[in-house]
This record gives structure tokens, C-alpha cells and sequence, in this order.
């Protein structure tokens, strides 16, 4: 994977393997996804915690990495909007949220997009100018893939295009959505550097990675993408769109108007 393997111990457990930038080869790590890893990788905020979001047992790996509740979903992150429309259920506010501010720091609550179809309870009261413009709209295709832990119980998906080259170019190497969490355990600071990363994931003791003195193998992600310190920027704007109406829940580096 244009880096050292992952490290075995004499006791068989395997400790994150971490990958320079330098050494970085993209289509290994996306075989690797796609295989059902996990990965930390660089994103517009901190440190990002993933993998592919179509793949359950990759996200219930996440879930244990993370010691997170299980009924918390997880947000993902899409290289364009022609993929955010096969996972959200489009509509004109959408669409222009969309064209004003992605890619960039904006998180879109919305409607996951369901192989029974979209469910049109908000949006336009007219049934007659409804039904043009739902007919207008790209046809794309409805799925109900992604993974438990991501769809919240409400049916929605929290969605990001992301403007961050390394987190686009997996994600769209990959096909799918990639979760993105941060790097670390649930209620500690974010990681900003592989170093706080490192430390997050693989405490030492003695200079021994304290997992393998007890002879068990920890939940830590597969890989680290090392892309050195991170700058710390504000947090992202995150906003609820369920067909035209709009809600802030939590301001951020994007001013929505």
C-alpha cells in the first residue's frame, strides 16, 4: 500500500497501520474500503473517522472504535451533488442550498432517498405545481443502502459535499458515501494531528502498545492517512431540510441566509 505494513505483534494483534502522504496510493486504500476497513483521513475540520457507509459491519466497527451509542447515526460525506441526490430526497431549497454553498462546510439534515419512493408530506401545497416539479427533477436512483447507524430513526441522513481533496477523492474512488466522524472517542477533543491520533488510539505503556500487555486486540481504525497537523477551523454549519422549510441546528464556518 506504498507504506509498511500493518504492525504484528508476536501475540498476533495487528496495530493501525499508518501511511504517510507522501506514501499515499489511493487505489489501495480505496481496495481497502471497500473491503470493509476503517480508515482515518484529513477533512475541512479535524481528523475524520470512516469507512464505506453502504457496509454494516464496517460501520459497527466504527460504533465500537468510537465506544459511541448505537442510536447516534453518522454523518457522511459525498464527492459532488449528483451523489447527494441519490441518498437525500431533493427538493428547491435543496437545490439551492446546493448551488450557493456546496462543496464547502455545510451539513444538510434531510430525508434519506428510500426505494419506496419519496415521501412528499412538506414541501409544496399545490398537488398540481407539486407534481410538475417533482417531475422535473433529474431521475436518479431511490435506494435503501446505507448502512444501520446511518439513517437516523427519523428517516433522515445527515450529508455533506465535501470541499476537502482528500476526503472527495475517496469518497468518490469509492462510489458511495463515506462516513465521517472524528477521530476520536466519544466526549474527547477532536485529533488535529496522526500524532493525537496515535495517542487516541494506541496508548502505550512502557513503550508497548497497552492492548497487547493484556493480550487483546483493541477497536482502533485499520489505517491512519498521516497528513501531518491540521488546521483547526470552526466546525461546520448544520442545518435540517425537510422539503422547504429550513432549521439551523448548529451554527458554523457557513453563514446561511
Amino acid at each position: 500500500m506504498g507504506a509498511s505494513p500493518a504492525n504484528n505483534t508476536n501475540s498476533g494483534i495487528i496495530i493501525m497501520q499508518i501511511i504517510k502522504q507522501s506514501d499515499l496510493d489511493f487505489e489501495s486504500v480505496v481496495v481497502a474500503l471497500k473491503d470493509g476497513k476503517t480508515i482515518v483521513y484529513p477533512t475541512e475540520t479535524c481528523y475524520g473517522l470512516g469507512c464505506d457507509a453502504r457496509n454494516g459491519a464496517a460501520v459497527e466497527k466504527i460504533v465500537k472504535i468510537k465506544q459511541r451509542r448505537e442510536e447516534k447515526p453518522f454523518l457522511v460525506v459525498v464527492p459532488d451533488v449528483a451523489m447527494a441526490m441519490e441518498y437525500l430526497e431533493w427538493s428547491p431549497k435543496l437545490q439551492e442550498l446546493a448551488d450557493k454553498y456546496w462543496p464547502g462546510a455545510l451539513t444538510v439534515v434531510g430525508r434519506a432517498l428510500s426505494l419506496r419512493g419519496p415521501r412528499h408530506g412538506g414541501g409544496r401545497s399545490n398537488p398540481v405545481v407539486k407534481q410538475h416539479w417533482i417531475a422535473a427533477l433529474p431521475r436518479v436512483a431511490r435506494n435503501d443502502s446505507l448502512a444501520d447507524g446511518v439513517v437516523a430513526p427519523d428517516g433522515t441522513v445527515a450529508l455533506r459535499v465535501t470541499a476537502h481533496p482528500v476526503a472527495a477523492a475517496l469518497a468518490r474512488a469509492l462510489g458511495r458515501p463515506l462516513i465521517s466522524t472524528s477521530a476520536n472517542i466519544s466526549g474527547k477533543e477532536p485529533s488535529y494531528s496522526a500524532e493525537e491520533v496515535i495517542k487516541m488510539f494506541v496508548p502505550m505503556k512502557y513503550g508497548i502498545p497497552h492492548f497487547v500487555e493484556k493480550n487483546q486486540q483493541p477497536d482502533q481504525p485499520d489505517i491512519l492517512l498521516d497528513f501531518g497537523v491540521l488546521p483547526q477551523n470552526p466546525p461546520t454549519t448544520i442545518v435540517r431540510v425537510v422539503g422547504d422549510e429550513m432549521r439551523v441546528l448548529r451554527k458554523g464556518s457557513v453563514l446561511v441566509s
